[in-house]
């Protein structure tokens, strides 16, 4: 089987305006996932899905469930 690639660079000048383009881009999406992780639904879909199957049973739940659990009083899924 052949592989081939091709590379391209940009000169230092179109990168320069590219990044200069980009960068307000970049900033609204680091943004976006810092309000995301920093939900507190967010982290306890995270602090349930860290738990073992055993754990979410005690709890009565199955892994499947757990957004729906968390979300359930916003979202009727």
């Amino acid at each position: 089987m052949a592989y081939a690639a091709q590379h391209t660079t940009a000169s230092a000048s179109e990168k320069s305006v590219l990044a200069i383009l980009a960068a307000p881009f970049v900033a609204f999406g680091r943004v976006m996932i810092a309000l995301g992780e920093a939900n507190t639904r967010s982290q306890k879909v995270q602090r349930l899905m860290a738990m073992s199957d055993a754990d979410l049973a005690e709890r009565g739940l199955t892994r499947d469930k757990i957004v729906h659990h968390v979300f359930s009083d916003v979202y009727y899924i």
